[in-house]
């Protein structure tokens, strides 16, 4: 059913946008050839999302917790989200992609009609209005925005999403889906627009992924997924698969790039007034290209390719205060081959310290790096001096706050090493993970992923990491290692719901297995031992069973007494986990 363009529809437009990038980023970076052909438009949109999408549940969770126990408005959420955006934008795209937010943001914050009829007005009229509204702000801010805009690409494609949104009639939901049809099908056209587009047979990847979030709000306010982009992947015919029957897809040619282009990105966030920014403007404007300056009221975010990156830093401090340093040098970004696993990345990424002097993370530094680390993520302090003890960096997390992918980047970074394993240890993490590794590619680190779903899994893998191994053979032995390692959870019904086990109440002990509710149960020890009897009815060598911050030892001594009794010739190994959440996880191996 169609939704409200409320607080709520702006915070799950956030999530399925995020969600949907996640699953489109390496498609998108696979076909990012313009304005430089680095191969991370996908990674760059997916960070902007998340830490536009972190500052809304932000929002909500500083409204939660204020006296009042108040919700916000749709104005507090689309400032927010804007805000977010434009702090975390990464990238030519993102930058952009930032500004058309703050620009959905002047209007929608500023209220938007309650949504009464007027006289000859459907229902919600006054909603639809506003959100048309707020696409054309959004487009005229972002080529206000950009020095020299180019056709064909996400600017083409917010232009047609505005058009389309403007000539739909009916709700807030239709206009939307009319703004993700017109986008869509401008995307399409984008390699009719851009040469180098066409050379290599794709469709412009910043359009891609801003096709994408529109997707999500269309998602969000008519309740319906939309008509699905075809990923484009080296090797497949892009166009095709679009409906447009192109070329095939045959990676950049050598000439994708600019020829003779910059050799620098430089990104910086600045605090500053307008004046300084217009002669700002003309400044870089003279230094070098893809000039993107977005944001307002003092605060702006700086993206421009220069050959020289320190008169560009040197400009941003003549005009104000600039910090989040990041220069990124483009030697190395080398042309993708069709049929390959990923781009040559781009050459390591320097951040530089803020003003204050406060040393901000790089690519590098002074002290020698380690060959190779283990980053984890786990959920209770227990797991963490644990995979500490066995050498890899941890990152706990908290109960609702998953980490965000600048988390896991700071941690790879903390790591200090020129090859870093990754464990999620979490399905909800592997997007992040992976957006997570892309950038810290970009930085010159080589990172492996391993799709770890579950804490245990983590632990089995780490059991057999051998740094003496060369990198690959590390991480299929580890890959392998928890593969082969079954998990399960233990929680407790918070409310009545049905499962695949059938109808539980609240209160229920609830054992679930490889991620599906297994064994429904009364009490929490025999509902493990069930769920233990279940698992190890296919064969196990090893239970390892992690407590959680409350569970007695009694419990875990019952259930080591139970594989013993019961299981012969299988070990068991207990560790005080301390997860707030979960009060024991099982793995069995």
């Amino acid at each position: 059913m169609p939704h409200t363009l409320d607080a709520d529809a702006v915070r799950t437009w956030c999530g399925l946008a995020l969600d949907a990038l996640g699953r489109a980023r390496a498609d998108i970076d696979a076909i990012n050839v313009y304005p430089v052909a680095d191969g991370d438009t996908g990674t760059n949109l997916y960070l902007t999302v998340e830490s536009a999408a972190r500052a809304v549940d932000a929002a909500f969770d500083g409204h939660a917790t204020s006296a009042a126990a108040s919700r916000p408005t749709l104005a507090d959420v689309v400032r927010a989200m804007a805000h977010g955006a434009l702090i975390g934008a990464r990238g030519n795209s993102g930058t952009i992609l930032a500004q058309l937010l703050r620009g959905m943001a002047d209007v929608l914050g500023d209220g938007t009609p309650d949504g009464g009829p007027g006289a000859g007005e459907a229902p919600g009229a006054g909603e639809a209005d506003g959100l048309r509204r707020a696409l054309r702000r959004a487009v005229d801010l972002a080529y206000l925005a950009v020095a020299h805009p180019v056709e064909g690409t996400v600017l083409t494609v917010a232009v047609a999403a505005a058009e389309s949104a403007e000539r739909a009639t009916g709700d807030v939901a239709t206009v939307a889906r009319a703004a993700y049809e017109g986008a869509r099908t401008a995307l399409q056209a984008t390699p009719g627009q851009l040469d180098v587009l066409a050379r290599a047979g794709v469709v412009d990847a910043g359009g891609y992924g801003l096709v994408t979030v529109l997707g999500g709000l269309a998602q969000a306010l008519s309740g319906e997924t939309p008509a699905a982009l075809v990923p484009a992947r080296p090797g497949r015919d892009a166009l095709a698969l679009m409906g447009t029957g192109g070329q095939a897809l045959a990676g950049c040619p050598a000439d994708g790039a600019p020829d003779g282009g910059p050799a620098f990105e430089v990104i910086y966030l600045l605090e500053a007034d307008d004046t300084a920014v217009t002669a700002l403007r003309e400044r870089l404007d003279a230094l070098g290209d893809s000039l993107v300056v977005v944001g307002g009221d003092g605060l702006w975010n700086v993206h421009v390719h220069v050959d020289d990156a320190g008169a560009a830093v040197e400009a941003g401090i003549q005009a104000g205060r600039p910090y989040r340093i990041r220069i990124t040098h483009f030697g190395g970004a080398a042309v993708r081959k069709a049929g390959s696993d990923g781009p040559d990345r781009p050459g390591p990424a320097i951040v530089l310290p803020d003003q204050s002097g406060a040393q901000g993370p790089t690519g590098g530094s002074r002290a020698e790096r380690a060959p190779r680390a283990v980053v984890a993520v786990v959920p209770g302090d227990g797991l963490a001096a644990l995979c500490a003890e066995a050498g890899a960096t941890a990152v706990a997390t908290r109960p609702g706050e998953p980490p965000a992918s600048g988390e896991l980047v700071d941690a790879v970074r903390r790591a200090h090493a020129r090859e870093v394993v990754l464990l999620p240890n979490d399905t909800e993490l592997h997007h992040p993970a992976a957006a997570a590794a892309a950038q810290a590619r970009a930085e010159g680190v080589r990172v492996a992923v391993i799709p770890t779903r579950s804490a245990v899994q983590g632990i089995a893998a780490l059991a057999v990491h051998e740094p003496g191994r060369s990198f690959d053979e590390d991480v299929v032995a580890m890959t392998s290692a928890a593969g082969a390692t079954r998990y399960a959870e233990l929680a407790v019904a918070e409310r009545q719901s049905w499962t695949m086990a059938g109808v539980c109440q609240a209160g229920d002990v609830l054992g679930m297995i490889d991620g599906d509710v297994a064994v429904i149960g009364s009490e929490l020890a025999a509902t493990a031992e069930t769920v233990l009897d279940r698992m190890l009815a296919s064969g196990g060598e090893m239970v390892t069973l992690v407590l959680g911050a409350d569970l007695p030892d009694e419990v875990a001594e019952r259930l080591e007494r139970h594989v013993r009794e019961g299981h012969f010739a299988v070990d068991t190994v207990v560790y005080h986990g301390g997860q707030p959440t979960a009060p024991l996880i099982i793995g069995i191996e």
